[in-house]
């Protein structure tokens, strides 16, 4: 269930980034039709052009580490569980960094993937003034 709010508060930011951009595309160079089919990391010029250029670069920063660390889930692999674990199937998911460290997805990871998509959330809103 944890797994499934992150992938939902993520998309959820997603789409929220969209409607940011599309919001503050003064020269008309998106549509929506052209970013829904984008990957969130090919957003992030998208948001350059238009958040950063009405803001600063906080909001383009925390999606980029979202992203990156979104990747980390999306990408994940299933390994078995070292003993002692309490996962009953003994088995779970790792992530592979490009620098070679593994690292196990945790509910720590997941909560903390959420708490950084409730900031950038919080973000958002106060960009487009609500």
């Amino acid at each position: 269930e944890l797994l499934g709010s992150a992938v939902c508060v993520f998309n959820s930011n997603n789409s929220f980034i969209i409607e940011n951009i599309l919001a503050n595309d003064h020269t008309d160079e998106y549509n929506w039709h052209d970013l829904i089919d984008r990957t969130s990391g090919e957003l992030l010029k998208p948001v350059k052009d238009t958040i950063t250029k009405q803001s600063n670069t906080d909001i383009a920063n925390k999606f980029d580490k979202i992203v990156a660390k979104r990747n980390r889930i999306m990408h994940s692999f299933q390994v078995t569980s070292p003993e002692g674990s309490d996962d009953k199937d003994n088995q779970i998911l790792a992530t592979k960094y490009k620098n070679g460290k593994q690292e196990i997805i945790t509910i720590d990871f997941l909560l903390e993937f959420i708490k950084m998509n409730e900031d950038l959330s919080t973000k958002l809103h106060n960009f487009r003034g609500h």
